[in-house]
């Protein structure tokens, strides 16, 4: 594959740091009715190793949102373009995103599944980039906190490529400045 950009966290780090959110959701969700809620198309990978780590019956579900098309950069118009397929009135949710940057895509999917009376609803994310943030958004699990670059690999992209990289790494701007 070309050179995209220098390797942010490789695999075996991704590897640890997922073994350990598994644990402590484990911990965390016994005895409780987990849905795991995967954002598509981003969390998909994340999503994969994470619930292997989770030591509990649970159930998936998935929804897609978009808020920045083929940009670098949120547009902060959020627009579901696929919603769930169960209910979660009464549920235990718990939301694995890829990435949380501004907090406008995940306010608005909060606040859209609250209104929907989960028992619980807690926020899971492979990275973080509190520097970014517009809105605030109570992260409980998160993987890394990263700075403000442009990432791909580990199911991120950019123009829909580089989701199948098997580390997270920065953009080349060069790539996405043609």
């Amino acid at each position: 594959m070309e050179k995209i950009g220098q390797v942010l966290i490789d695999e075996p780090t991704l590897k640890k740091r997922i073994s350990e959110l598994g644990a402590q959701i484990t911990e965390d969700y016994r005895d409780k009715d987990l849905i795991v809620v995967g954002i598509l198309k981003g969390a998909v990978i994340f999503l994969s190793d994470l619930v292997k780590e989770i030591d509990l019956p649970l159930s998936m579900d998935f929804m897609a949102v978009s808020s920045y098309g083929l940009s670098t950069h949120s547009s902060g118009v959020v627009r579901i373009l696929k919603d769930l397929d169960q209910e979660i009135e009464g549920k235990d949710v718990l939301i694995v995103e890829d990435i949380v940057d501004t907090g406008l895509t995940l306010h608005y999917l909060v606040e859209n599944l609250k209104s929907r009376k989960p028992n619980s609803l807690k926020i899971c994310c492979c990275l973080d980039k509190p520097s970014r943030r517009e809105v605030p958004v109570n992260v409980d699990y998160v993987g890394f906190d990263i700075p403000d670059e442009f990432v791909v690999g580990y199911g991120l992209d950019y123009g829909e490529k580089y989701r199948n990289i098997p580390h997270i790494c920065v953009l080349d701007p060069a790539i996405y400045k043609k």
